[in-house]
């Protein structure tokens, strides 16, 4: 069996416990430290006049050439960082997207999403239309 596909969580998502540990998720932001011993990068991005980060664990993506400050994509899987405090994801694919228009961005993964919500709730209705109906 495959596993779930990646969903888009905005990086202040990921804080905030929209996401279990184990789930794969796409997130972005900008580089903001990179400490190779550790294999460890944080992004970083701004949000409703508040700042929200998340730690990378690089090893799976090595060799890393980080550029500081520039715009980041992050696809992985949500683990507990250490020290209990937070979650940290494991990155599989860790690419630069330095020039991103991000408003269109962040556009485009809400009308995804109403996408998906619409197409559960239709799916929702024809599940029930193809309910067989008692005789007359």
């Amino acid at each position: 069996m495959l596993p779930s596909p990646a969903v888009f969580h905005f990086l202040w998502e990921v804080n905030f416990g929209a996401v279990k540990e184990g789930d794969s998720v796409r997130t972005f932001g900008r580089l903001v430290s990179y400490r190779p011993e550790e294999s460890k990068a944080t992004l970083s991005i701004q949000h409703a006049a508040r700042q929200h980060q998340v730690v990378v664990q690089t090893t799976f993506v090595e060799p890393f050439d980080p550029i500081i400050g520039a715009q980041y994509i992050v696809l992985g899987e949500i683990e507990k960082a250490e020290g209990g405090d937070g979650v940290m994801v494991h990155a599989r694919v860790l690419n630069c997207v330095d020039g991103v228009n991000l408003a269109l961005l962040q556009r485009g993964v809400n009308e995804q999403r109403s996408y998906f919500r619409e197409r559960g709730e239709n799916k929702g209705d024809a599940a029930t239309a193809a309910q067989p109906r008692a005789p007359l």
